[in-house]
C-alpha cells in the first residue's frame, strides 16, 4: 500500500514535469516571432518535438523511483544535478529526432536557449514540485493515522523510514505493547497502552492503519489483531526485516508471488540491460577493431622490432564472468623471454620495473597496451566496463584476503572500471587496496546504469591523456 503510494507520487512528479518542459517548448516556438534572435522553421512539427521532450523525461523514470521518498526532500544542490540529468536525456531525445527526421531546420540556437531555460525551470520544479504534490494526493482527508504493535527493539531503519513516510501521509499515532519499549520508540508517538485495548484505541483515535513489528507467538492472539482490524476497516501491515538479525543488509523482492531476499540488486540480471551493455560494448568495439587496431598493432610491432623482438601480444588465462577463465589480449610491454615461466608472469609490475622495454613504459602509462582487449569485447569474453580481471592464481589469493571479493565474477570482466577511473590501478601492494578496490566493484555491480558506463568510458578516455599517478 505505502509503496502504490509512492509510486504513484513519483507518477505525477513525472507527468508534471514532462507537462513543464513541453509547455515550455511550446511557449518558446510561440515566442520566435517576438525575439529577434531566435527562429524556427514553420515545418517543424512542435507535436513531434513535444513528444520527444516527454520521451526524455519519461526515460529519467527509473532514476526518480530510484530516489523514492528522497525526492520530496531534495536540497537545491540536489535539485540541480537531477537538473542536469533530465536536460541531458531531453536533449539526446531532440537530437534523435533531429537525426531520424533529417530536420536539421530546427535552431539549434533555438535548441540551446530552450535546454538552458529547462534546466533553470527543472531546478525549481525538482526543489519544489514534489513537496506540492504530496500536499495535494495526501491531504488532510488522505491521510493515515498510524499505531505499532510488538517489539520495539531494532527499529532503527524502520524509524528512519517512518521519519520519513510524512510525504505520503502516514501519520504515526502510537504505539501499543505488552512488554518494556525499546529504544527508537519516540518517532512510533507515545505509548497507549496494551495490545488488548486495540478496538478501543481505533474507535478513539481513528486509526486507518496498523503496523505489526512482529508476529505475536500466538496465532490465536495473531487471528485476533488481524479480526479487529478488519471488523474496523483499518489496514494490517506486517514490518519483517531479516538483516536486523543477519550480519548483512538484504534487498527484498517479490517472485512468483512468493517473498525472497537477496543480499544485493544486480540490474544486469534483467536482459533488457544486459542487451543496452551488450550493444553499447559492439559499438564501441568494432569501429576500433576495424580501424584503429590494425595500424596501431603495426607501430607496436615495429617499436618491438627495434626494442624487445618477440611476439606482438602478450596472452594469458583471467578469470572471467562466472569464475570462467578466458585468454586475455594484451600488447606485449615486457623484454621477452623464452624461458620465462607462470610465475615470473604472475608478479604483478612495479614503478621502474627493468622488465618493462622503453615503449612498454609508455604503453602502460597511458592504456594502450590495453587496446587488443577491444577484440576481447567484441567475441563476448569481456565489457568495456567492468571489473578487472586477474590471474586465476591472484583470484585464487585474493578471495582468501577479502570475503566479498568472487562477487566481481557476476558480471563480465572490464577494460576499465569504476576503481580505475577512481586511481586504483597498477599494483596491489597492501590489503587496504585490494579492499578499496573490490568495494568499488561491487557498487558498480549493484548501482550499474548506462549512464555510469558512459561516464567511466569518458573518464577513461581522459586518463589516456592525462595519466594518474597510479599508472606504471
Amino acid at each position: 500500500m505505502l509503496t502504490h503510494r509512492l509510486h504513484g507520487l513519483l507518477n505525477l512528479y513525472l507527468v508534471a514535469t514532462a507537462a513543464f518542459v513541453g509547455g515550455l517548448f511550446l511557449g518558446l516556438a510561440g515566442a520566435v516571432r517576438f525575439v529577434p534572435w531566435l527562429s524556427l522553421s514553420p515545418d517543424v512539427s512542435l507535436t513531434l518535438c513535444v513528444a520527444a521532450i516527454a520521451f526524455g523525461t519519461l526515460a529519467n523514470g527509473p532514476h526518480v523511483v530510484a530516489l523514492g521518498r528522497r525526492l520530496t526532500q531534495m536540497g537545491w544542490p540536489d535539485s540541480v544535478r537531477l537538473a542536469g540529468r533530465q536536460v541531458a536525456l531531453i536533449a539526446l531525445a531532440l537530437f534523435g529526432l533531429i537525426v531520424a527526421t533529417k530536420h536539421h531546420s530546427i535552431s539549434r540556437l533555438f535548441l540551446a536557449h530552450y535546454l538552458l531555460l529547462s534546466w533553470i525551470l527543472l531546478v525549481f520544479v525538482n526543489r519544489w514540485m514534489p513537496r506540492y504534490l504530496a500536499s495535494l494526493a495526501f491531504d488532510r482527508h488522505n491521510q493515515l493515522p498510524t499505531i505499532f504493535i510488538g517489539n520495539f527493539h531494532h527499529l532503527g531503519k524502520l524509524t528512519k523510514l517512518i521519519a520519513n513516510s510524512h510525504c505520503l501521509g502516514i501519520v504515526p499515532v502510537g504505539s501499543l505493547s505488552d512488554g518494556v519499549l525499546g529504544e527508537g520508540v519516540e518517532a512510533m508517538g507515545q505509548c497507549l497502552g496494551p495490545v488488548s485495548q486495540l478496538e478501543q484505541i481505533i474507535a478513539e483515535k481513528g486509526i486507518a492503519q496498523v503496523i505489526l513489528l512482529n508476529l505475536p507467538a500466538s496465532l490465536t492472539e495473531t487471528r485476533s489483531i488481524i479480526e479487529v482490524c478488519q471488523s474496523a476497516g483499518c489496514r494490517v501491515l506486517v514490518y519483517d526485516d531479516p538483516s536486523e538479525r543477519l550480519p548483512v543488509p538484504m534487498i527484498p523482492m517479490l517472485e512468483g508471488g512468493q517473498s525472497f531476499y537477496a543480499l544485493s540488486e544486480e540490474p544486469l540480471e534483467d536482459p533488457t540491460n544486459r542487451l543496452v551493455k551488450r550493444a553499447y560494448d559492439i559499438v564501441l568495439s568494432l569501429p576500433v577493431v576495424v580501424f584503429i587496431l590494425p595500424p596501431l598493432c603495426a607501430l607496436v610491432a615495429i617499436a618491438q622490432f627495434f626494442q624487445a623482438p618477440g611476439p606482438l601480444f602478450f596472452v594469458r588465462p583471467r578469470g572471467g564472468r562466472r569464475r570462467t577463465e578466458f585468454g586475455m589480449l594484451k600488447f606485449r610491454s615486457m623484454y621477452h623471454r623464452a624461458d620465462r615461466d607462470a610465475a615470473n608472469d604472475a608478479v604483478q609490475a612495479k614503478r621502474g620495473d627493468d622488465r618493462i622495454y622503453p615503449l612498454g613504459r609508455f604503453l602502460r602509462k597511458t592504456s594502450l597496451d590495453e587496446f587488443p582487449q577491444f577484440w576481447n569485447v567484441l567475441v563476448g569474453e569481456m565489457s568495456i566496463v567492468g571489473p578487472r580481471p586477474h590471474l586465476p592464481m591472484h583470484d585464487r589469493e585474493f578471495s582468501q584476503v577479502t570475503a566479498h571479493y568472487r562477487t566481481r565474477h557476476l558480471v563480465k570482466p572490464g577494460i576499465t572500471g569504476l576503481a580505475q577511473v577512481r586511481g586504483l590501478r597498477g599494483e596491489i601492494t597492501e590489503p587496504a587496496l585490494l579492499h578499496h578496490r573490490v568495494r568499488l566493484d561491487i557498487f558498480y555491480i549493484r548501482r550499474w546504469t548506462i549512464l555510469l558506463d558512459l561516464k567511466i568510458t569518458f573518464q577513461t578516455f581522459l586518463q589516456v591523456f592525462f595519466p594518474p599517478k597510479s599508472a606504471s
